[in-house]
């Protein structure tokens, strides 16, 4: 049978309708909308209902593939729109307590530019709105729940409203911790004391316990957590008690975490800080008591430091796990204090 000079082959629906092929021994008179440079036919066997059979294979390929790409592009809008992601979504979550200022607003800004969706929780609201305003520009979601991160209600409902809204939790950073003033220890009054261990102790492991408790069920499984510790839980400042007593505690419920977590694939780690430039550390600036009875001012670093190690600690696959880690501003006194 003769091949014809052209030929329109019926493609349906096609992406390629309207693309025309020449005989497989005559010459392409329309190069610009033909295809059989990569069909590669002229000069082959088979007649030509061979011609048409390579012809409509090699459109099922093109068709298949456009459809690929298509679906693709529509999974990606759908995961990147953040009013479309539901409980269940596979986007990873992150839980900052202390959010509204300082070292957890630093690192919540860097687990969001790091493409995660964060719940922030702190005392205050209005700090956590800021923050969730900034997250939210970024293109990712942000859930404000304020907390009183010592009381074992306000705990469960903010991990009932982690639950709810995102289905998951992938990091939790225990960050939320306060001081005390620096008076002599037998100055020192109660109140404060609890206070400082509700807020520094309670509160990280009201908080482990909640993550622990959604990480074990979700799907996939596991997640991690990261505990704010202190230099002052290897090399105490003067009259700072409270403060360096639950940052030693701190050190062992991160190290029991990691142990108990192992079962379940829940990775624990520390990071140790030494002088993040925050509300907390102003003071230093004016100086602070020293162990040789002086005071004197010491440096402090910007507090992104530190929110580009926690990133770095979370982005590990959970089989892989920083324990500690310590970032500390260079000049400060710390190796040879005390």
């Amino acid at each position: 049978m003769a091949v014809p000079k052209t030929a329109a082959l019926p493609l349906g629906d096609a992406p390629t309708r309207g693309w025309r092929f020449h005989s497989r021994v005559g010459r392409c008179w329309q190069p610009g909308r033909c295809v059989c440079g990569a069909l590669r036919v002229r000069g082959a066997g088979g007649g030509w209902r061979g011609f048409r059979a390579r012809v409509c294979r090699a459109l099922r390929t093109v068709r298949n593939a456009a459809a690929v790409k298509d679906r693709t592009a529509r999974s990606a809008a759908t995961i990147t729109d953040k009013g479309r992601r539901g409980p269940m979504s596979t986007q990873k979550v992150a839980l900052v307590t202390g959010a509204g200022s300082g070292v957890g607003r630093a690192v919540a800004l860097g687990l969001a530019d790091a493409g995660y969706d964060v719940v922030l929780s702190g005392r205050r609201p209005e700090p956590l709105q800021a923050v969730a305003a900034k997250i939210e520009a970024k293109g990712r979601r942000a859930l404000a729940q304020p907390t009183d991160i010592g009381d074992e209600a306000s705990v469960g409902a903010l991990f009932a409203r982690v639950e709810e809204t995102f289905g998951r939790l992938d990091v939790l950073f225990n960050n939320a911790g306060i001081g005390a003033p620096p008076v002599e220890l037998d100055e020192l009054p109660v109140a404060t004391w609890k206070a400082v261990v509700d807020t520094n102790l309670t509160g990280a492991f009201l908080c482990t316990q909640g993550a622990f408790r959604l990480m074990k069920k979700q799907q996939p499984r596991g997640g991690r957590i990261i505990n704010n510790g202190s230099i002052s839980a290897h090399v105490p400042r003067p009259f700072s008690a409270p403060y360096t007593a639950t940052k030693h505690a701190i050190t062992g419920l991160t190290r029991s975490t990691s142990l108990d977590g192992r079962a379940h694939d829940i990775a624990c780690g520390q990071v140790d800080i030494g002088n993040a430039a925050t509300d907390m550390t102003v003071r230093m600036q004016a100086g602070v008591p020293q162990p040789d009875g002086s005071t004197r001012p010491e440096p402090t670093m910007d507090a992104k430091h530190v929110a580009d190690a926690v990133v770095y600690m979370a982005s590990l696959p959970l089989d892989a796990n920083v324990q500690f880690m310590t970032v500390m501003a260079t000049k400060m006194p710390f190796i040879g204090r005390g």
